[in-house]
């Protein structure tokens, strides 16, 4: 249990467990600068998005920002090393479908150039972790099991358990996200609704990773422990 660990859902979420000896295979010194460049890009792929919606403030342009979210979603797909990239690039049918949906959503925001269409643009990218996510609780394993099993393949049986605990809790935090950035995009003014759905919801996604860290260490590693010596 000490050794399992959640990530963000912003990471994606598909794949199964890489192979063991893959992430053990050590890295030619050739392939090393694109391994960085990966790694490099991938991060500013990840924080590019919630960047383009702040900018989204200043600019009077939801064709080009249409463009920017398009690009952005198939290169957070593509970029990525090691095992979490590997697993980024694996996409079952259901992440095809929500990939999908979003492509469909952006390209529509160039076709109109519509700021409606570019407002409503996070609460389909809520919609589709929920059901990234959701899907998972059905047919499991559940997606943080999945991002857990990445680092330690082997889980206890309560690891799992906490696992499937924490992907019903980002399934409700992106169900009622998504619900109010419905709602901003509606009825809030341009600036309010960037300044939410840019920065203030990538707030609460991290107090939630706190939160959920927090528990681990002191509350469910504890438990673990003491059912281990009794």
């Amino acid at each position: 249990m000490h050794a399992q660990r959640s990530h963000a859902p912003g990471a994606s979420d598909e794949g199964q467990t890489p192979d063991a000896t893959q992430a053990a295979t050590p890295v030619a010194d050739g392939e090393r600068p694109r391994s960085w460049a990966g790694f490099a890009l991938g991060v500013i792929a990840k924080l590019a998005y919630p960047a383009v919606i702040l900018c989204a403030w200043f600019w009077d342009a939801p064709r080009f920002v249409g463009c920017l979210l398009f690009a952005l979603l198939w290169l957070q797909r593509c970029a990525g090393t090691g095992a979490f990239g590997a697993s980024l690039r694996r996409l079952t049918r259901v992440d095809w479908a929500v990939a999908f949906m979003l492509s469909v959503a952006s390209a529509a925001i160039v076709w109109t150039n519509s700021e409606l269409l570019l407002r409503i643009y996070p609460s389909l990218v809520n919609l589709g972790l929920l059901i990234a996510f959701g899907a998972t609780l059905v047919r499991g394993p559940t997606m943080i099991e999945k991002f857990a099993r990445i680092g330690t393949p082997n889980l206890s049986e309560p690891a799992i358990r906490h696992t499937r605990r924490v992907t019903q809790i980002w399934c409700a935090f992106f169900l009622a996200n998504g619900v109010f950035s419905l709602y901003t995009a509606l009825y809030w003014p341009r600036e309010a609704w960037s300044l939410y759905n840019g920065a203030i919801a990538y707030g609460l996604v991290g107090l939630l990773l706190v939160g959920e860290i927090a528990w681990r260490y002191l509350v469910i590693m504890p438990r673990v422990r003491r059912s281990e010596a009794a």
